[in-house]
């Protein structure tokens, strides 16, 4: 019970940091709002240390950094998705490729999945075909190249949740403080080489902050939810993030959501459920 109360903590906290941060991808250059995210992030895990401890022991400085690399990436991608939009289709495609290789990487190391996942699984692969499709003239469709962008989100959101788990489970957030300190140096390298393709929008700062600080919340919650239970069954139960993104995209940006999208995502829900109930 305790690891599914923090895995539907950790889904709550990404989709409002997803949907804050498409929202500040859409005012100015998607690095522009990672140089504000990937820093904020990084100072409440600074704060989190005294209360929480970290041990910084080889493992925990390895799998914190492929983290730190996979979150850089997913920052950048998954802001950039949902700045093209709609939020409502992409976020959800996002969120069920990025429970897919968690589930593969927990059933590899011993984890099994009861009747209801080997259902569930194939059925998460039906929503995201009903949930991009769209449905009708005039409905919302993501183009290809954001569809592209939302499942190499998805990949990369994943690798960094799969990375966090193998960290041992002793050194406290030493992983999440190394993850955050790379991919804040990978975010403003990236910044300094691009600085030309930038643009002079500035970022919507607070909302960047914003974004930042409740990402690094969902990632302190995943990574205790991991700790205390399966990770098949935490990775799904934190894909349900999209729930969050797209209320908030329909009651802030009156995005439409069409009858075949809601079905995707009524399947979405029941794939997301009976992978759960492994």
């Amino acid at each position: 019970m305790l690891a599914l109360l923090l895995a539907l903590g950790s889904s709550l906290a990404y989709g409002c940091a997803d949907f804050l941060g498409g929202l500040g991808a859409r005012k100015a250059h998607v690095l522009r709002t990672v140089m504000v995210a990937a820093p904020a992030s990084l100072a409440i895990e600074l704060l989190l240390w005294p209360v929480l401890g970290a041990s910084f022991g080889p493992a925990a400085l390895g799998w914190g950094a492929a983290s730190g690399v996979a979150s850089a990436a997913a920052f950048a991608l998954l802001y950039k998705t949902l700045a093209i939009g709609p939020m409502n289709v992409l976020s959800p495609v996002t969120a069920l490729v990025s429970a897919a290789l968690p589930v593969t990487v927990g059933l590899l190391q011993g984890e099994h999945l009861s009747r209801a996942g080997l259902i569930g699984l194939p059925l998460a692969l039906v929503a995201v075909v009903l949930v991009s499709a769209g449905s009708g003239a005039g409905s919302a469709r993501p183009s290809r190249t954001a569809l592209l962008l939302a499942f190499g989100a998805g990949a990369a959101i994943a690798l960094q949740l799969v990375f966090l788990h193998q960290a041992p489970s002793d050194s406290g957030v030493a992983p999440l403080i190394v993850g955050r300190a790379v991919s804040s140096a990978v975010t403003l390298t990236a910044a300094g080489i691009l600085h030309r393709r930038l643009g002079a929008e500035k970022p919507a700062y607070a909302m960047s902050a914003a974004a930042g600080v409740l990402d690094s919340v969902a990632n302190l919650l995943f990574l205790l939810a991991a700790r205390s239970g399966d990770l098949t069954v935490v990775a799904v139960i934190t894909a349900l993030y999209p729930a969050g993104t797209v209320l908030l995209a329909r009651g802030v940006l009156a995005e439409r959501i069409h009858r075949g999208q809601l079905v995707g995502l009524g399947t979405a829900a029941v794939a997301v459920s009976l992978l759960a109930l492994t």
